[in-house]
């Protein structure tokens, strides 16, 4: 195996790129739509979404018109004796009817009013609420989709490393056959490549893992998928200034505004519960009929008609304490929302603080660890050398040969790390988007 060939190529075209399964492979964007269409996850935050926005007609109900019908038929039956002399039967069978429409319209109901704004104050966090589960979404799914890939990387890595290493238990067997090594050399590459042999059955389990991880999001399992293409080179945040991405975090970072709302909303709401207090007048009007073909006392048919106008004033004076209570009550609860929100800002900067620093960091980490893939090849290279001229021997050659997969692997994580916490730097500053994904997926060679 050439490992000098390796070493030669940018690691992320070594570990990312796929080839010969192009025509089949999907890619970040496919995998994204698809989970839009089957995450329950999104699926509900949309169905909540819909929901929320008949609040504000609920609310608003409350100062429109209200109006209503009523009414009856009664089939009667009336049977009665009169003892007299002579005794006198009475038996009268009549109908009687009524109806009546009656309508109210709000004047000054100061609760209902503060209901409406509370109202529209939900309708305006519903769409910050679906903002979160959609960014969520798109980091479950880049998360899902590159672990898929990183441990399908590791299992080839493992499988070259166990072909590399049963080379050297090969040679070592043939170097003990012939008298110019020792059985221990056999038996160490023999150690080291069971040890690998254990690493890829664990590689491939967690494949597995990782598989049915993104077959959880999407509802089926995916086919080959598409792998970071060559020429990818990460890059520090842009600005690369921590104060900026700081500031948008505690403005702008969607669980800030849905805790700022909930403050708002709270605010609302004492002012809703002070209301109680206040009188409520309503202009208020019906018109009715009634009548019956007869009546118990008389055979004579009945029919009348009745209409009204005019306003209805309510004043409320002592409710036992409730409506203090609920004052008390909601001023509680607004202190609680103002520390929510405090909360979700502080949540909101170390987000920010360690999603920026996490980027920087992994932009480093590809860096060092490509130099450090170069420096183990070169190490390698040094102590096979060294082992055909009897300086080195066979374990060496097999810890050095260790070193160079390790720092592929590291290579790959970093590379991984970065798209992932470039994704969670922009959702720490609310500005996480579909856009970003296709960034990423642009990226994506088949």
């Amino acid at each position: 195996m050439n490992l000098r060939l390796l070493a030669l190529v940018l690691p992320v075209a070594l570990c990312l790129v796929s080839g010969g399964r192009s025509a089949a492979a999907e890619d970040l964007m496919q995998i994204y739509r698809e989970a839009q269409l089957n995450d329950p996850a999104i699926a509900a935050a949309k169905a909540q979404w819909l929901a929320t926005q008949e609040r504000m007609p609920q609310a608003k109900a409350g100062l429109l018109p209200s109006a209503s019908l009523t009414g009856g038929v009664n089939a009667n039956n009336y049977d009665a004796t009169i003892k007299s002399e002579p005794a006198v039967d009475v038996s009268r069978s009549y109908n009687q009817y009524n109806a009546t429409i009656s309508a109210s319209q709000p004047l000054f109901r100061w609760q209902n009013k503060i209901a409406y704004d509370q109202a529209k104050e939900v309708v305006a966090q519903a769409e910050y609420v679906l903002g979160t589960a959609q960014q969520d979404l798109i980091l479950k799914v880049a998360v899902a989709y590159f672990d898929v890939l990183l441990a399908e990387f590791n299992i080839e890595l493992a499988e070259a490393q166990k072909a590399a290493t049963s080379e050297q238990l090969a040679l070592a067997k043939r170097n003990f056959e012939v008298g110019v090594a020792t059985i221990i050399d056999t038996n160490e590459a023999q150690a080291k490549f069971d040890q690998i042999v254990a690493a890829e059955i664990s590689a491939r389990n967690d494949y597995d893992n990782k598989l049915t991880a993104l077959r959880a999001i999407i509802g089926r399992f995916p086919k080959d998928l598409k792998k970071v293409g060559p020429g990818f080179v990460p890059k520090p945040p842009e600005p690369n200034t921590l104060d900026y991405w700081v500031d948008r975090a505690t403005s702008d970072n969607l669980n800030v505004r849905i805790a700022q709302i909930n403050h708002d909303i709270a605010a609302l709401e004492v002012e809703r519960a002070k209301a109680g207090h206040y009188p409520t007048l309503d202009l208020v009007g019906s018109y009715g009929a009634q009548g019956s073909s007869a009546a118990v006392n008389t055979s004579v048919a009945s029919d009348s008609r009745s209409g009204l106008i005019g306003l209805q004033l309510a004043v409320p004076i002592y409710q036992g304490g409730a409506i203090e209570s609920r004052v008390r009550e909601a001023v509680a609860l607004k202190e609680k929302t103002r520390q929510d929100l405090e909360s979700a800002r502080r949540a909101a900067l170390f987000n920010a603080q360690n999603g920026f620093s996490g980027v920087n960091s992994a932009v480093a980490s590809v860096r060092a660890f490509e130099q450090a893939l170069v420096s183990a090849q070169t190490a390698y290279d040094s102590n096979k050398l060294g082992l055909e001229v009897g300086v080195r021997t066979n374990l060496d050659v097999l810890n050095v040969q260790q070193a160079v997969y390790s720092t592929r692997r590291d290579v790959a994580q970093a590379y991984f790390n970065y798209l992932t916490g470039y994704l969670r730097l922009k959702a720490a500053t609310g500005s996480l988007s579909e856009t970003d994904l296709e960034d990423i997926n642009r990226q994506l060679k088949g």
